[in-house]
C-alpha cells in the first residue's frame, strides 16, 4: 500500500508558505509557542522537507541546518500516526548522509523520544525548557547505506 502523502526537500524560498502553515497550526496554535520563538534567521540557510497529500496539502514538515541539527519536525493532527514524521526524519537523514554527515542531533519534545528512539536516537544529556516546553537532546551516528 501506498501513503496518502509525498515527502520532497526543498528550499525555504520554494516552500516557505506550506512550511510555515504546518509551524503555525503545530508550534503556535496547537502548542503555544510564541511566534517570535518560531521564527528565526535560520529558516533560510536550512534544507526542508515537506509532506504532501495526494491533494496538495501540506501536511507536514521539519529542517536540517548544514551542521546536522534537525528540528521543527511538525505534523498536522489528522495526520498523525500514518508515518509522515518517520518520513520527514528519513528524508532529512538521506540528506545529512549525502552530506557525508557523521552525526545528526535533535532537541526532541520529551513526549516525541520514544519516537526519536524509534529511529535509532538516544539520549544525550539532560532535559531542558525550550520555548516553555520540555526538551531533551537526542544524536544518532549515521552509518552509510
Amino acid at each position: 500500500m501506498s501513503n496518502p502523502f509525498t515527502v520532497s526537500l526543498v528550499c525555504w524560498h520554494d516552500g516557505e508558505p506550506l512550511l510555515r502553515a504546518v509551524r503555525d497550526a503545530v508550534f503556535i496554535r496547537e502548542q503555544g509557542v510564541p511566534e517570535e520563538l518560531e521564527w528565526d534567521e535560520f529558516d533560510e540557510q536550512c534544507r526542508h522537507a515537506l509532506a504532501l497529500s495526494h491533494s496538495g496539502e501540506a501536511v507536514g514538515c521539519g529542517r536540517i541546518f548544514t551542521n546536522g541539527h534537525i528540528g521543527r519536525i511538525a505534523v498536522l493532527k489528522p495526520w498523525r500516526d500514518q508515518r509522515v514524521g518517520t518520513a520527514l526524519v528519513e528524508a532529512l537523514l538521506n540528506e545529512a548522509r549525502s552530506r557525508k554527515y557523521k552525526f545528526v542531533d535533535v532537541d526532541a519534545q520529551t513526549h516525541a523520544v520514544p519516537f526519536y528512539e524509534g529511529l535509532g536516537f538516544s539520549i544525550q544529556g539532560k532535559e531542558f525548557m525550550d520555548a516553555g516546553l520540555p526538551h531533551i537532546k537526542m544524536k544518532l551516528e549515521l552509518k552509510p547505506r
